[in-house]
């Protein structure tokens, strides 16, 4: 009798189990809209998460359910409802399908979204600040704003142990008690330290799964698509975090990935280029935008997708459970800040991640309505082609609006992107 024997439908479970725990999610919170149970809306950029948990509130993210309806094609619906109401098609088409949907009275493709009782934010992006506004507009919604101290300068971040940043840690720590304060006031559930316990020793163990699978995606052919499997992991990651749903989930996931390494299963099924990607992908054609890479061969091996939106997973952090308020706020402020600089100060990391990946290749892609991720991005770009002698490729579309997606421009110039990298692998084994 075989031990442990690897269950036959092993080879993409995550993506089955990813797709089944959010139908799952969107029935809570259909149930929890119609029964008006306190909803907390939070970003994936420092959600507190292992707080709200404690007071039992359904947690919604607002950039998940919005990215959700494009993927499903209903974006442009909800796209037009607030242009039509008055917002400006210049406007993050995350926070314009939002508009719509509670216009919509909580309707989304996936079911229905109860509205808030508390929004948590955090300074990570701009948009937030604004976004939870209308909430306050629309609800009298409570919004709590977390104010992260970023990094002042490139390359000057501070760690435990500097006197700024043991100052920056009791300043977010006293901000972390006020939260409390406000969650046990609106609910009326005193806080319990060994709840948070419980749910932060959840999320060190989806931590530490993620550190894993970005491990793994450094053999080739690499299991895992940073792209379009990578957006399943961080819905996964952020919407579940502190649960024991999320934490079985990964531990799946890395189990399936090893597996997938053990036996050399790609995502792709030929992998000739490998690939990293900056930016948010294009939802609106996200199959199509996809194929346009795999099809000649290219697999998106990392990204700084899996960084800035992995709600702090991609530093590897890990509570203290002994000194659970003390390490959260620790947590926070190591993750808030850097996925801060992940959006603007991204060239060393990219230097230093292009050997140990075996990149070809670098993707840039600049979103119109997202002007906090693509600032900066050709500058980046620059800085890094003067760094490091590697082919790039910049391009232009929406993670929403479909009208300003050119699938034909974007053809041509992957295109002949895949024809450079050919031309110097060429050219590379001529001079050998």
């Amino acid at each position: 009798m075989i031990a442990n024997p690897v269950p036959a439908d092993i080879v993409g479970r995550g993506i089955r189990d990813g797709a089944a725990l959010f139908r799952q999610r969107f029935t809570d919170l259909t149930a929890a809209a119609e029964r008006g149970h306190p909803t907390a809306y939070v970003f994936v950029m420092g959600s507190l998460a292992e707080i709200l948990r404690c007071f039992d509130f359904e947690l919604v993210f607002p950039e998940i359910t919005s990215l959700q309806t494009a993927v499903r094609g209903a974006a442009h619906e909800y796209l037009g409802q607030a242009e039509d109401y008055g917002y400006s098609p210049d406007i993050c088409g995350y926070v314009k399908a939002d508009v719509a949907l509670q216009l919509r009275g909580g309707a989304h493709p996936m079911g229905r979204v109860p509205r808030p009782a508390l929004a948590v934010q955090t300074n990570a992006c701009n948009t937030y600040l604004k976004w939870s506004e209308i909430w306050e507009r629309f609800y009298g919604t409570p919004v709590f704003t977390l104010d992260v101290p970023g990094t002042r300068q490139a390359g000057r971040r501070t760690w435990p142990g500097d006197p700024d940043f043991e100052a920056d840690k009791l300043y977010v720590a006293r901000q972390i008690d006020e939260l409390i304060d406000q969650c046990a006031s609106l609910t009326g559930i005193a806080f319990d330290i060994d709840r948070l316990r419980e749910v932060m020793d959840h999320t060190n163990s989806m931590i530490r799964a993620w550190q894993q699978l970005i491990e793994l995606n450094k053999h080739a052919p690499a299991p895992f698509n940073a792209l379009t499997d990578g957006t399943v992991y961080l819905g996964v990651i952020n919407a579940f975090r502190g649960t024991p749903e999320g934490r079985a989930y990964f531990d799946d996931l890395v189990a399936e990935m090893r597996h997938k390494v053990a036996h050399g299963i790609g995502a792709v099924p030929d992998e000739s280029y490998r690939l990293m990607f900056l930016g948010i992908p294009c939802y609106p054609i996200f199959r199509r935008f996809n194929e346009l890479f795999t099809i000649p061969g290219g697999n998106f091996v990392n990204s700084t997708y899996l960084w800035f939106a992995a709600g702090g997973a991609n530093t590897g952090f890990q509570y203290d459970l002994d000194h659970p308020l003390d390490s959260l706020a620790e947590g926070v402020l190591i993750s808030v800040r850097d996925a801060m600089d992940s959006m603007f100060f991204q060239t060393q990391a990219l230097v230093d991640l292009a050997e140990p990946f075996d990149v070809d290749g670098i993707v840039f892609h600049a979103i119109k309505s997202c002007r906090t991720v693509s600032t900066g991005l050709a500058d980046t770009r620059r800085a890094l082609m003067a760094a490091r002698d590697i082919p790039t490729l910049f391009i232009e579309s929406d993670m929403m609006d479909r009208r300003v997606v050119s699938e034909a421009q974007l053809k041509n110039r992957i295109d002949a992107f895949f024809e450079n990298l050919a031309t110097r692998r060429r050219r590379v084994a001529l001079d050998r």
